[in-house]
């Protein structure tokens, strides 16, 4: 009844994301996904919006949850917020065509340090900073080719690389107030959840 409930016509922002838990099949134990859709309401509250369990990710199946909300009759979502998960912003685009969609800005950061050397880490991601704190797209882009043409950037150019692959769901949020782009800055209020899920599946 939970899964299948009416939904908004419309909300304001939408965390998508998956996790990878050990679930019994018949006889078998098997990793699969639980796709999740976190919904922050015009309220400010928060809500829950569905679960979906799959044993493969792909566009495929993303659109298979973007019917299911639609059915229930969520018709509009103002901004999602993705981590790159494979085919998910093919299906938002398909879906929901208005959809601006916005990379998550912590992960990003994460993928970023991941290419940089252990004693370096601190330093690259206060360097970062200036890109995503920027007050404006343009001063934004203008950070960014800072990075580039310094030193971090000449030691490190798949960091500047990464970022410009990303640019074009980077940069939605430079629209918004500070108010807006502290809740789609990142994607830790779905990730809290994850934790959450992943204690009651150990358990």
């Amino acid at each position: 009844a939970w899964q299948q409930r009416p939904l908004e016509a419309m909300y304001p922002v939408v965390f998508f994301d998956a996790l990878r838990v050990k679930i019994r099949d018949e006889a078998t134990v098997r990793s699969k996904a639980v796709y999740l859709a976190l919904a922050v309401l015009p309220n400010g509250t928060r809500d829950i919006l569905g679960l979906w369990i799959e044993q493969t990710e792909g566009a495929k199946f993303w659109m298979k949850v973007f019917t299911d909300l639609k059915v229930r009759g969520c018709q509009d979502i103002l901004i999602a917020v993705v981590d790159g998960l494979k085919g998910l912003t093919d299906a938002i685009g398909a879906a929901y065509p208005k959809t601006a969609v916005q990379t998550c800005i912590v992960h990003l950061i994460r993928n970023s340090l991941e290419y940089a050397g252990w004693k370096d880490r601190k330093a690259v991601a206060q360097a970062l900073r200036p890109i995503y704190a920027a007050a404006s797209e343009e001063a934004a882009k203008q950070a960014l080719q800072a990075f580039a043409d310094g030193p971090w950037g000449a030691k490190y150019p798949s960091i500047v690389q990464s970022w410009q692959r990303a640019w074009e769901h980077v940069t939605p949020f430079f629209v918004f107030p500070p108010e807006i782009r502290r809740v789609v800055y990142t994607t830790n209020a779905i990730e809290s959840l994850n934790a959450r899920y992943r204690r009651a599946v150990r358990a």
